[in-house]
Order: C-alpha cells, then structure tokens, then sequence
C-alpha cells in the first residue's frame, strides 16, 4: 500500500522559512514523479511545485517562485519544499502527492497518490 507522510509543518512569522518532508513508501519512489500542492479554507487544492523522478526538472506556481524550492533525495524515498520568505497568504494545508506520469512540457500533474497534509501558518 503507497503511503506518503508529510512533516514539518507548523507556525511561523511573516518572513520566515520552513521545510516541509513528504517520505514515501509502497512504491518505487524514483519512477514517480512529485508534488506539492496547497489548500487553504474556502479555497480549492492549488498546485505548488513538482520535480520529474530524476529531480532534474521542475515546476513552480508563479505564487511561489524565487521563495520555494522543490527538491528529492531518491536514497531517501523523500521530497522537500523549502519555503523561504514566507507570507500569511502561504497559509494552508500542504499536500504531497505522487505521480506516474510527468508532462515534461507542463505542469500538468495528476496525482495518483496523496498526503493526508501538514498545516503551515504564518503569521502577519
């Protein structure tokens, strides 16, 4: 059974950082591709970042780019989000999710496996 656990989540200020974990098993972890996504209350789930299963390409919502950075240890079985210069609109929920398929022209993500989520808040 595929299990992704995320960690790392929490409470942060304005202009902080934090990094989330997503540590996967029940699978082979490098044929997959990777997600992050987000969602915060009222809101429907918004893409983040992904990275192909070699780590090599990447994608990023306009929201979070030059601030996040998508990043995998295939030894690990593990994908990162570093999130630097945090705002309070980064607060949500953040998902990691997997996918069999990566559109190398896109950022196109289907996940075929999900996270049960780690809560990040900023604070203003």
């Amino acid at each position: 059974q595929v299990q992704l656990v995320e960690s790392g989540g929490g409470l942060v200020q304005t202009g902080g950082s934090l990094r989330l974990s997503c540590r996967a098993s029940g699978r082979t972890f490098s044929s997959d591709a990777m997600g992050w996504f987000r969602q915060a209350p009222g809101k429907e789930r918004e893409f983040v970042a992904s990275t192909s299963s070699s780590g090599t390409r990447r994608y990023y919502a306009d929201s979070v780019k030059g601030r996040f950075t998508i990043s995998r240890d295939n030894a690990k079985n593990t994908v990162y989000l570093q999130m630097n210069s945090l705002k309070p609109e980064d607060s949500a929920v953040y998902y990691c999710a997997a996918a069999s398929t990566w559109y190398s022209n896109s950022p196109r993500f289907e996940a075929n496996y999900w996270g049960q989520g780690t809560q990040v808040t900023v604070s203003s």
